[in-house]
């Protein structure tokens, strides 16, 4: 018994028919479509074909007339398409054949000659680079704003002392300023992975055809400055075939969302009944449904639970990429979604973040809390007896067996009598009771990218320049 034919069947018309004795059916126009995903290109898809238009008049394809007519109908199917007036049709499967069909509708004998000296394979390599292009910029910025109510946050609370830990045990004393720098350093890096990233994808793959080149002497040069794109790629079939510039763009937001989650992470421990180091901004938290005396960290948590999203976008692009033969597969069609989806949720993450660190509130008395059980002092004791002439390896054993001894009698280091210490080592004396003190114990951390007062300061001016050449390293972006 033969199958029965599907019915919904899409025309190609004559406009994407050639090849093909039969159209495709409904199911497959819904498989293959990528319409929904990439009409965020329309604007990068446009501007490349008026650059290609440019590149086709030098190379004597189409005339000035035909030049400005077509470009004159691109401008205004740019213009439908941000103010909505733009009729989509899914049978052309993404925004370029969507764009080129509406063109030849303008100008039908003109527009048809634009794709000449191009195929869709590196038309739709050149639109995604500068998508991606000017996602960085954007989530760069993002960055640089984040790191700046760090750097604000740190300069309001050097002398501002909190328990800091490993493990998640008391471990040493430290200037809550250092704590957060230590985030400030983190996005730094994102920062620097973003710009790398925006290297990676700073070169013009228009021109490289489907995969061999094109037969017309089209200027890529041209294109490039047209576009802004600081090079031409140099191999036509890793021009339409690489995708290295979204998987770098996509650990860039992988790392800058995993240490957004690892700061609300932290935040939301803070925020907890049992540690009150924080209180939050009631627009960013949200009640219970069952119980009135909940104020939840939630956009702290989504914050946090969003990541997960991120990262899982990375392996996407990987896997999609592991075993694809040169040059240009269908399988990359699906490149667009994991890119887009993280870049929205990072750059808005971060945008949300920014104002939960603008208006945090710290509450000190609770942090100073934190600094009583003087046992965090204990590798203070050891290096006291270092001091002394006793070699780390046995000042650390004493110091241990005197946490060992108050803890069995019940005191603390500070509560202990001189007379309780020198049982344990004749080398210790009054002057064991001035280290019992979370500002010496800061200050004494006194080496480059320490925890002392003066060390903050001084990296907090180096910040500040950092920031400003960030900034005008980002504005030199094309």
């Amino acid at each position: 018994m033969k199958p029965k034919k599907n019915k919904e069947i899409i025309s190609h018309d004559n406009f994407v028919r050639g090849r093909f004795k039969e159209d495709i059916s409904e199911i497959t126009a819904d498989f293959t479509a990528s319409l929904d995903i990439d009409k965020k290109l329309a604007d990068f898809d446009i501007d490349g074909s008026i650059a290609h238009l440019y590149a086709l008049e030098k190379a004597g394809i189409v005339s000035g007339k035909e030049k400005r007519d077509v470009e004159k109908a691109l401008l205004k199917i740019k213009a439908e398409i941000k103010n909505g007036k733009f009729e989509f049709n899914k049978k052309y499967e993404d925004i370029h054949m969507n764009v080129e069909k509406r063109l030849t509708e303008l100008v039908p004998e003109s527009g048809a000659k634009l794709h000449t000296g191009r195929s869709r394979n590196d038309q739709v390599s050149a639109d995604f680079r500068l998508y991606v292009k000017n996602r960085i910029k954007h989530i760069a910025k993002a960055l640089i704003d984040l790191r700046e109510e760090l750097a604000a946050a740190a300069k309001s609370n050097i002398e501002t002392i909190i328990p800091g830990y490993t493990h998640f045990q008391h471990a040493q004393p430290v200037s809550l300023a250092h704590h957060i720098l230590a985030y400030y350093e983190m996005f730094t890096r994102d920062f620097e992975k973003l710009m790398n990233a925006y290297k990676t994808a700073d070169v013009l793959t228009l021109g490289s055809g489907a995969l061999a080149g094109v037969d017309f002497d089209i200027d890529r040069r041209l294109e490039a400055d047209a576009l802004g794109f600081g090079s031409i790629s140099r191999n036509s079939m890793d021009g339409v075939s690489d995708r290295d510039f979204a998987l770098e763009f996509n650990f860039a937001l992988s790392m800058a969302a995993l240490h957004l989650s690892r700061f609300c992470e932290e935040l939301i421990i803070w925020n907890s009944f049992e540690f009150g180091f924080i209180k939050l901004k009631d627009e960013f938290t949200t009640g219970s449904s069952i119980m009135p005396q909940k104020k939840n960290p939630d956009v702290l948590e989504l914050i946090r639970g969003k990541t997960g999203g991120v990262i899982s976008n990375l392996l996407s692009l990987f896997i999609m990429m592991k075993s694809l033969p040169l040059a240009y597969n269908r399988d990359m069609q699906e490149d667009k979604k994991p890119v887009m989806e993280s870049a929205d949720t990072v750059y808005s993450s971060l945008s949300i973040f920014k104002e939960i660190i603008r208006t945090l509130k710290f509450n000190k008395e609770n942090m100073a809390a934190g600094l009583k059980d003087d046992s965090i002092y204990a590798t203070d004791v050891a290096t006291y007896l270092v001091k002394k002439g006793v070699p780390f390896r046995k000042s650390h054993e004493i110091a241990g067996r005197i946490v060992s001894y108050a803890e069995n009698a019940g005191k603390t280091l500070s509560t202990m009598s001189l007379k309780e210490y020198k049982k344990i080592t004749g080398l210790i004396a009054g002057d064991i009771f001035d280290i019992f003190n979370p500002e010496a114990s800061v200050n004494s951390k006194k080496t480059a990218g320490g925890t002392a007062f003066k060390e903050i300061k001084k990296v907090l001016k180096e910040y500040e320049k950092e920031i400003e050449n960030n900034k005008k390293s980002l504005s030199a972006l094309k």
